[in-house]
């Protein structure tokens, strides 16, 4: 929980946040689950933080809040606790081989001066000269000495080996973490949190000279298909669609589950009028096929969907595209939906 939060829950008015949490579920037709009230703590107890302002959205649109959207804010917005156990047990298993490289480190350095010692009274005893049982002796002591080294070499080799093959797979298994927390449970597309930073490193790349385009995807008319036909039904349309951008839009192009029915699109090195053909094939094979419901094989219709676009301009944040993006959707969405709506031809038009 944010720190703002946590202080309040263990002070004098956590009952009273905690009843008006449970009342504002209440009004919103939410279950009282353990992810829903910690979702719903944080938007009373910080009304202007980005989740309760996300949360706000969602419920002005009539998004209604299932497992998988809850499950969504989650990730996006507070810190999982999944995730920090991760990172505590991953920091942890790096401590426990650091250790072990270092003991091996110190083991070769005592065998080494050990051997190196044996090897300096050897060269002593030979400057006077040595009957020959002596000079037997002497290599005797010379051969196992060595003997040891090399054995004791073999083990710590070993030993560092398999420290250096941990520490691969707990890299591998960070970056597996790292992806997760990056990752829209639900489409498996990039989450919010993952387009927000892709969007800002892309701004700061393309400067003034680079071209950089941004759309918004909007499904039309999504309440009804989970009104009428269940929330299941409606991660189905969710899962279509980000099923047909993900095919679609390769890297460098990103695509992300933005919330709820909406979606984010960055298209970096490429221009407006580019975008917008492909965005068109995009809406068109959305549109093209007839949904079924899977558990009873009812048909549900095309889906459609409503675009927005916009290029970034010279001194253009991510905010300012983002905006214009949005304004460029929501001209869709009053033109008749099922279309994409360019940026550049809003502000000529105006």
């Amino acid at each position: 929980m944010t720190a703002q939060v946590e202080t309040t829950l263990r002070g004098p008015e956590a009952f009273s946040l905690a009843r008006q949490a449970l009342e504002a579920m209440e009004a919103a037709g939410v279950w009282p689950t353990p992810l829903n009230f910690e979702l719903w703590i944080h938007y009373i107890g910080t009304p202007e933080s980005p989740l309760s302002r996300e949360m706000k959205r969602l419920m002005e649109l009539g998004t209604p809040f299932t497992e998988d959207i809850s499950e969504m804010l989650m990730s996006e917005y507070l810190p999982r606790g999944r995730l920090s156990d991760e990172i505590r047990d991953a920091g942890l298993m790096l401590n426990r081989e650091l250790n072990n490289v270092a003991e091996v480190i110190a083991s070769a350095q005592s065998s080494q001066a050990e051997y190196g010692q044996t090897l300096a009274e050897a060269g002593a005893s030979m400057e006077t000269p040595l009957a020959p049982e002596e000079i037997k002796r002497l290599v005797g002591d010379l051969t196992a000495a060595t003997s040891k080294v090399h054995m004791e070499n073999a083990t710590l080799e070993k030993r560092l080996q398999a420290s250096t093959r941990e520490v691969a797979q707990l890299r591998q298994h960070l970056e597996q973490v790292r992806r997760d927390a990056m990752t829209d449970a639900l489409t498996n597309l990039a989450n919010r949190k993952a387009f927000d930073e892709e969007l800002d490193r892309a701004c700061a790349a393309a400067g003034d000279k680079a071209p950089l385009t941004l759309a918004v995807l909007d499904i039309d008319h999504f309440k009804k298909f989970n009104d009428t036909w269940g929330h299941q039904t409606g991660d189905q349309v969710l899962r279509y669609v980000a099923s047909v951008l993900g095919r679609t839009l390769r890297s460098p192009r990103v695509a992300a589950r933005y919330g709820g029915e909406e979606f984010t699109l960055l298209f970096p090195g490429e221009t407006a009028r580019m975008v917008e053909t492909v965005l068109n094939t995009i809406r068109e094979e959305i549109a093209s096929r007839s949904l079924r419901r899977r558990s009873t094989n009812d048909d549900l219709g095309a889906v459609t969907v409503s675009i927005g676009l916009a290029q970034k301009l010279p001194g253009d944040t991510a905010v300012d595209l983002m905006g214009r993006a949005d304004e460029a959707l929501y001209a869709s969405k009053h033109a008749g939906r099922n279309r994409v709506t360019c940026a550049t031809r809003l502000s000529r038009a105006a």
